[in-house]
């Protein structure tokens, strides 16, 4: 799906992250160490975030839209929306901004929704913002990703494949403005590949599960129900092949070209993936950032929006980039943007103690 936006504006960002630290090198003893050296130097990995046993997704959110509002980089009677993406909700019922409205003391006309999906979250997320601000005006769109998926993917000290994942939360605030340059969107998704990436137990289909039990999602391939299942080859692959013609389309649909492209910010599963990437697309190293992974962990949907916020930060408050923004994930769904972005209110990054 291609979509041009018109008059629409990201106007400020937040990224939230629990302040308790984990170390690869810490969590990996058990490896062979001749694995570990070359996971880490090839890989990228090196630390990450990891939310405490009791905190939620809106617990995340929450952090983040208390210090927006005691500090008036937001009013309450400005939001129109609040739309939240996340692998890893409170609840299925209510959803995760009806929590954030509810304890927000929001207005009844404002609209709530949940978007469960995975690592192209934030550029969903900012579509449906997009389409929704056409119908309010004067009003604001918040868009949280939320994941505190390590709870559920780690219950022992002992890992047999090598620990990635991170928890993370952000904020984009969206809004119209009839200054703006267009923005260009090309979205799109195979749900042949769906079994690339999957947590098979948790929902209806396949209840949670004992510790240590596995089963077949109907492919074949016996999986540990708990915990997110990934085929790291398949999945290499199909960004390897899909991305590069997609940020191809992406630009002759903005009739741009890459070198026009001041930073391209993608999200980032491991850095050797994002090497390989930027070699097929031609792209400089320098103009693509990979050091979230490495510093962070993978937080799936807020990984774009910690890129941002880490890498180019204040600077946004007062300078201007031609950005790509891309994304690839569960599903399978991978989509590009390009987007300038351009004097934010803010743009900040906070820790949490939760």
């Amino acid at each position: 799906m291609q979509a041009v936006y018109k008059g629409k504006k990201i106007t400020g960002m937040l990224s939230i992250l629990p302040e308790t630290t984990y170390k690869f090198d810490d969590e990996t003893k058990n490896f062979p160490k001749s694995r570990a050296t070359r996971l880490k130097r090839i890989m990228g990995y090196e630390k990450r975030r990891r939310a405490k046993k009791e905190t939620t997704a809106s617990d995340l959110c929450l952090f983040g839209m208390h210090y927006l509002l005691e500090h008036d980089l937001i009013q309450k009677a400005d939001i129109g929306a609040i739309i939240v993406v996340t692998m890893t909700p409170d609840y299925f019922i209510p959803h995760v901004s009806n929590i954030i409205h509810g304890e927000c003391g929001l207005a009844d006309d404002v609209i709530c929704i949940d978007i469960p999906q995975a690592c192209a979250g934030l550029l969903i997320g900012l579509m449906e913002a997009f389409m929704l601000l056409e119908h309010m005006k004067g009003k604001k769109a918040v868009v949280f990703t939320a994941n505190v998926l390590n709870r559920k993917m780690e219950d022992t000290e002992v890992f047999e494949e090598p620990p990635f994942g991170g928890d993370a939360a952000t904020i984009t605030v969206v809004e119209n403005d009839s200054a703006a340059e267009d923005i260009y969107f090309d979205l799109r998704m195979d749900g042949k590949e769906r079994n690339s990436l999957i947590f098979p137990a948790g929902a209806f289909k396949f209840p949670w599960q004992n510790k240590g039990v596995k089963i077949d999602v109907g492919d074949g391939v016996l999986r540990e129900a708990n915990r997110l299942n990934m085929d790291g080859s398949a999945v290499f692959n199909f960004v390897q092949r899909e991305v590069p013609p997609l940020i191809d389309d992406l630009m002759a649909f903005s009739k741009q070209n890459k070198e026009d492209i001041d930073w391209y910010l993608f999200h980032q599963p491991n850095k050797f993936m994002l090497q390989k990437l930027a070699d097929k697309l031609n792209v400089c190293h320098e103009k693509m950032f990979m050091n979230i992974v490495e510093k962070f962990g993978n937080s799936g949907a807020s990984v774009i929006g910690v890129n941002i916020v880490y890498n180019l930060g204040k600077e946004l408050t007062r300078r201007e980039y031609n950005c790509c923004l891309s994304a690839f994930g569960g599903g399978m769904a991978w989509g590009a943007m390009n987007i300038k972005l351009v004097n934010m209110d803010f743009c900040e990054m906070l820790e949490s103690n939760l």
